[in-house]
């Protein structure tokens, strides 16, 4: 994958040059224009390096079930509660991942997904 993104870097880098001398002074532009070169290091991370991704979905999509849940979470006794919550959701974004189900892995009484999923496929 890195190979076929890797040829992109140089245009990058001509867009940043246009960007670092681009003289305008419209406030949006500007708003962006300092906004990508702070980000110049961060944003176009997935052109070096195998197994990032290019968007954010991951962490998205992990984050929704904490928001969801966010007045519940506030209901659970303190910091305890909230770490036993995290945990589950830990279990569940994981076997969702991997495509079983958390209530299986659950009821199984084992401590790795990865054992649950061996014993479903035998």
């Amino acid at each position: 994958m890195r190979k076929a993104l890797i040829k992109h870097r140089s245009e990058v880098k001509v867009f940043y040059d246009w960007i670092e001398n681009k003289e305008c002074t419209h406030a949006l532009f500007l708003h962006y224009k300092k906004r990508f070169l702070k980000n110049r290091d961060k944003l176009f991370t997935f052109l070096e390096h195998d197994g990032v991704p290019w968007n954010n979905n991951n962490a998205e999509h992990a984050i929704k079930a904490f928001a969801r849940l966010r007045n519940a979470i506030e209901k659970l006794n303190g910091e305890q509660g909230i770490n036993e919550y995290l945990t589950l959701l830990s279990v569940c974004t994981t076997c969702e991942y991997k495509g079983v189900s958390m209530l299986g892995f659950l009821r199984s009484g084992l401590n790795s997904i990865d054992e649950y999923i061996k014993l479903c496929r035998k």
